[in-house]
């Protein structure tokens, strides 16, 4: 099972994109509060579209609530680590996996990042830029635990028009 986890989301176009993701990939989204924003319709709509209400998630008050109900491995995507995100071997379709992602303004607490130094991983950028918006770090590396994994449960072809619609 994959699981993407949000510390502390301030910005709701990205909690939105990124609920769309999880609708589209069946990965679980885990919220860790306080929220920049009201988790309502109005908030994430405009960027969730319409897939809002096929997403599974769920709401903790804080990173210990969260530890208190969840357990797998863990692993923390951060502008601080040494080692890209495509050295994990994400392939075992039996293990839970928790992609945690920080807040946008500063990511991860370095107390919760210090306890897990083999676990920090970084997308790789040039010197241009701190990092990476958000949603677009959820996509890439949640699309790279997939490739790993084979794409499990996921549609090879195009559903609604037809897997033939270009040849027509």
């Amino acid at each position: 099972m994959i699981n993407i986890v949000l510390y502390e989301p301030e910005i709701p176009g990205n909690t939105g994109n990124i609920m769309r993701t999880c609708a589209g990939t069946g990965a679980i989204l885990h919220l860790i509060e306080p929220l920049g924003f009201k988790l309502d319709e109005k908030s994430i709509k405009r960027s969730g579209v319409n897939y809002i209400d096929k997403v599974n998630y769920k709401v903790y008050k804080d990173w210990n609530h969260f530890l208190e109900e969840n357990e797998g491995e863990f692993y923390f995507l951060t502008r601080y680590g040494k080692v890209p995100h495509t050295s994990c071997d994400f392939s075992d379709i039996n293990k839970n996996i928790y992609l945690c992602f920080g807040k946008e303004s500063t990511g991860i607490p370095k107390d919760i990042l210090r306890e897990h130094l083999d676990r920090c991983f970084r997308i790789p950028t040039n010197a241009n830029v701190r990092s990476l918006n958000l949603s677009n770090c959820v996509a890439l590396v949640l699309y790279e635990v997939l490739r790993q994994q084979d794409y499990p449960n996921l549609l090879r072809t195009e559903p609604f028009k037809g897997e033939d619609w270009l040849e027509k």
